[in-house]
Formats: structure tokens, C-alpha cells, sequence
């Protein structure tokens, strides 16, 4: 399940990720981040990542798919976990960003928000 964070404002955007994604949760996700940029130019993602356990095989070209296509539009990726696994998530974003991706423990939540805002 992908949920929209109330925080964020102009070009920073904050989702909770949960459960397995699945194709639908890609129809939350893309419209709200195309507006974003359309209306920004350019985009900070926050994923907070709680009992995340990964993608179906729809959700995981889906989420392939966006990332082709906006790369050049993620300025940042902030994303918060607990699991090693997630930290390598991270790591493996970095390409397809401007100013790259980082992980931060659920601990560090705060951080994330300020990182991702810039501050």
C-alpha cells in the first residue's frame, strides 16, 4: 500500500510504503509526483518504509518504468527502513538521481525530512 504523507510542500513529497506493492498502488504514487513535477520541474521523495515487503512483478515494472522516465526530474530520494536490505534500496537509487539517495533508520525520520527539504 503506498499512502501520501501530509509533510512536504513545493517540490518535496513524502510517501508510506507498506505491505507488497501491487500495480494499483502505482495509481496513487505517479499522478501525485507528475504534478509535482510539472508544476516544480523537479522532485524530493521521502519513502517511509514500514512492514515494506517488497513488489509483484506488475508493481516492480511499474516502478522501473517511472524511474526511466523521471530520473532526471528526482533531485533527491530520502528513504527511511529498518532493514539492511533497505539500505541497499538506497544505493541502488542513486543513479537515478540529480543530487542522489539516501537511507535513514526509522530513527532518523526527522533527518530525512530535513535532508530531503534541504535544510
Amino acid at each position: 500500500m503506498i499512502k501520501r504523507l501530509d509533510r512536504g510542500g513545493g517540490n518535496v513529497i513524502g510517501f508510506e510504503l507498506s505491505g507488497k506493492l501491487h500495480d494499483d498502488d502505482y495509481k496513487v504514487l505517479v499522478p501525485e509526483v507528475e504534478a509535482v513535477i510539472k508544476r516544480e520541474g523537479n522532485v524530493r521523495i521521502l519513502l517511509f518504509l514500514v512492514d515494506f515487503k517488497g513488489w509483484d512483478l506488475h508493481a516492480a515494472w511499474d516502478d522501473m518504468k517511472f524511474g526511466v522516465k523521471h530520473c532526471r526530474e528526482f533531485e533527491r530520494i530520502a528513504i527511511v527502513g529498518d532493514k539492511n536490505w533497505e539500505g541497499w534500496m538506497a544505493r541502488l537509487s542513486a543513479p537515478f538521481t540529480s543530487s542522489g539517495s539516501r537511507f535513514f533508520g526509522t530513527d532518523e525520520l526527522e533527518d530525512a525530512w530535513a535532508w530531503i527539504s534541504g535544510e
